[in-house]
């Protein structure tokens, strides 16, 4: 199966079910509501998630609001169990809260035409591996890595290694970024699997980098800074008018090559500004 034009092995699908529909899933709730819908809680505070894990991804535990302080952990079981007002109540709770994985019935209604409502929660029972796909691919742009010409890929090589290699992959689990798409396609050893932070990607761009470079040219460096001057973003040129990056930290974003224009023109976001530099051999 092909997923963003990006191939995935049986065995990574397998394992995406497991990360996007687990068989026991947080749902985030105010004290207040919690107390309302009559449902057991934990002390969100209490809850330890990884930074860089499988459900900080699938949940955007990120965005979940901080008064929303109570996780009542669910398995389908128990979710089917509850009334439809509290199935109800607490989809919206969610949509409010900022939690992830909780998509529009209208988005999957073809594939899974049972659904009824206007948002759902993934379980097991509901994925196959068309909803997968779907899933995976919703709001992203489809790797085009095929349409670089051979002589670019050849051109590039000097500056960039192992681009070639890391464009069109997904990563083994959540963590691998932008940063260590970059470095690594630039030739520094296992890069891509790492949860790469700023201090070694700056101290990758004081060593290999000099201000400058041309969008045309490999190996410019396109890096987005936030009004503080932290990097927030990372993506290096091909030549030739593509680029390559991994568009954040989740197990569902592949490395992925696209014009470099659309690239610079996905990743812009308010309060970033764009910075280019150019690698050194």
């Amino acid at each position: 199966m092909r997923v963003l034009n990006v191939p995935v092995p049986p065995d990574l699908l397998q394992t995406w079910a497991g990360w996007l529909a687990p068989a026991r899933q947080p749902f985030f709730l105010t004290a207040a509501e919690a107390d309302k819908l009559g449902l057991k809680t934990v002390p969100r505070a209490e809850e330890f998630f990884p930074p860089a894990g499988r459900d900080t991804d699938t949940f955007t535990l990120w965005f979940v609001l901080p008064e929303a302080s109570q996780i009542a952990w669910l398995t389908e079981e128990d979710w089917l169990a509850l009334p439809p007002s509290t199935r109800r109540a607490l989809l919206g709770a969610q949509v409010r809260h900022g939690r992830g994985a909780v998509p529009r019935v209208r988005d999957f209604a073809d594939l899974l035409p049972h659904l009824t409502g206007g948002r759902f929660v993934w379980w097991p029972s509901l994925l196959s591996p068309a909803v997968l796909a779907r899933a995976v691919a919703q709001g992203q742009r489809e790797c085009r890595g095929a349409e670089v010409p051979e002589v670019v890929w050849e051109a590039a090589a000097l500056l960039l290694p192992r681009a070639r290699e890391l464009a069109g992959t997904f990563p083994d689990a959540s963590g691998p970024n932008c940063f260590g798409t970059v470095m690594a396609a630039a030739g520094v050893g296992g890069a891509e699997q790492e949860w790469m932070q700023r201090e070694p990607f700056e101290a990758f761009l004081a060593g290999r980098a000099q201000p400058g470079g041309r969008d045309d040219q490999p190996g410019t460096l396109l890096v987005w800074r936030d009004e503080a001057g932290a990097v927030q973003h990372a993506a290096v040129t091909l030549g030739a008018g593509w680029a390559l990056h991994k568009p954040s930290q989740s197990w569902m974003t592949p490395r992925v090559v696209l014009p470099t224009s659309d690239l610079i023109r996905y990743s812009r976001t308010r309060g970033w500004r764009l910075h280019r530099s150019r690698l050194r051999v």
